[in-house]
């Protein structure tokens, strides 16, 4: 039980500093948020728990896939915040990044990637 308290409280502190840094410093509180932290974190997580390699493979090369659909949604924020506000906005980009991952499963499947 303490291993999973300290999973909760390292993951939820490095969430805590990115959002503290950015009130401070957009650049910086971009740069850190962009990390891959939660992955890398993920990746240390699984491989203490000592899960298989593939496991933690794959947890990388799916989360590499997962990535690129994610990035539209960054770009479209800033303008259509500006329009609608922030709930709009984080839900018309919600709808972007769905809209997007599927495309994107269905446009790696002939290569024999399975996103979906």
């Amino acid at each position: 039980m303490s291993w999973i308290i300290t999973k909760y409280l390292t993951t939820a502190l490095v969430v805590v500093i990115i959002s503290e840094v950015a009130k401070r410093n957009d650049k910086l509180g971009g740069l850190i948020g962009a990390l891959p932290l939660v992955t890398i974190m993920a990746l240390f997580w699984l491989y203490f728990e000592r899960q298989s390699d593939e496991k933690i493979a794959n947890h990388a090369w799916y989360t590499f896939w997962y990535v690129i659909p994610t990035l539209p949604m960054f770009l479209a924020f800033p303008f259509i915040y500006k329009v609608t506000g922030f709930w709009l906005s984080l839900i018309i980009c919600i709808a972007i990044t769905g809209l997007s991952f599927v495309l994107l499963a269905f446009i790696v499947k002939p290569f024999g990637i399975n996103l979906l």
